[in-house]
């Protein structure tokens, strides 16, 4: 916040700022869309240097390794670096996807959305997209694939909500539920 010049979030912010979209933080810290890139880099890179120290959520690990076994087809789209996830996955063990997309854009993800269904030739509706932001979630929504919103990362449960995804997701073995109704019910691995 010092470096670019807005408003740090104090602890007592955190639930709050977790109740809003990207843009209404941006707005809330003053943060101008020019800044965005730079503040983007720069927080990539102050990841890199600590990706050794960076833990995946709890029962995640088991998760992916339990698609994969399965035969799901996966693939991640995310803000942050390809480097970081790249190190991240192998770090685990679990370098089971398909393809690496990486948008920085705010409002880039629905874009990428449809240059992934047009590769692999997926009907929307047979790709659920698994996301911890309403930026995931306007995207899915936008491409007409359906969105399971996990309760556990960047946005709360209030802010899932207000969105409206086709599910929300409390904990790993829910997700792993979920994905495999889904998966019975369209006959078709999710992406």
């Amino acid at each position: 916040a010092a470096d670019f010049g807005f408003r740090p979030l104090g602890p007592e912010d955190v639930g709050q700022a977790r109740d809003m979209s990207t843009r209404e933080l941006m707005r809330f810290v003053g943060i101008p869309a020019t800044k965005l890139p730079k503040i983007s880099r720069r927080g990539k890179t102050d990841l890199h240097a600590r990706m050794d120290s960076i833990e995946p959520c709890p029962g995640m690990v088991d998760v992916v390794r339990q698609f994969h076994s399965a035969g799901f087809r996966l693939g991640i789209l995310t803000s942050n670096s390809h480097q970081n996830v790249k190190m991240f996955l192998k770090k685990f063990g679990i370098e089971h996807f398909e393809f690496i997309h990486t948008s920085s854009k705010l409002g880039g993800k629905a874009r990428v959305i449809r240059r992934i269904l047009k590769s692999t030739g997926l009907p929307p509706r047979e790709v659920l997209l698994i996301g911890d932001e309403v930026r995931d979630i306007e995207a899915a929504q936008e491409t007409g694939v359906h969105v399971a919103a996990v309760t556990w990362g960047y946005n709360s449960r209030k802010a899932i909500d207000g969105f409206q995804p086709d599910h929300v997701v409390e904990s790993a073995a829910e997700l792993l539920e979920l994905v495999g109704a889904f998966r019975h019910r369209s006959g078709v691995p999710p992406l």
